[in-house]
């Protein structure tokens, strides 16, 4: 895209900080029905984040970030993403994330507690050891 092309602001808000606030030209996210990307002027919505890759388009760079779950508000000059999570691959620890995709398998072999649960916390361990190898 050329220098001069279109930008939205986005911010990135979960219960512990500010995770991002700047400008995007493009902004790639899954929700619960399915992945969208967004660019400047898009139709006001609101979608439910589902686990999945973030991706900010600025200036002819990428910049990728695991988002978990949440709510996402477009409007037409800007995005705010409400996350239960988001992290960006350097700052995943592979390790953890691997112990925890152990335990939610037990929990879903063993059929035991909240499947549903179990499942989500599997969907984020697999999200967070894709990111974590991308940052190798």
């Amino acid at each position: 895209m050329a220098d001069n092309a279109a930008r939205m602001q986005l911010k990135i808000i979960t219960p512990e900080k500010e995770f991002y606030n700047g400008e995007a030209e493009f902004v790639e996210f899954t929700t619960v029905e399915g992945d969208i990307g967004v660019y400047p002027r898009h139709v006001p919505t609101t979608v439910v984040i589902a686990p999945g890759v973030l991706k900010i388009h600025n200036k002819k760079q990428v910049r990728e970030a695991a988002l978990h779950s949440g709510f996402a508000e477009i409007l037409g000059d800007r995005i705010t993403i409400l996350a239960e999570a988001v992290e960006w691959p350097e700052d995943i620890d592979k390790n953890r994330a691997e112990a925890a995709k152990i335990r939610a398998e037990r929990k879903i072999e063993d059929n035991a507690g909240d499947i549903g649960k179990a499942e989500l916390a599997l969907k984020r361990s697999v999200l967070r050891i894709r990111m974590a190898d991308k940052n190798k």
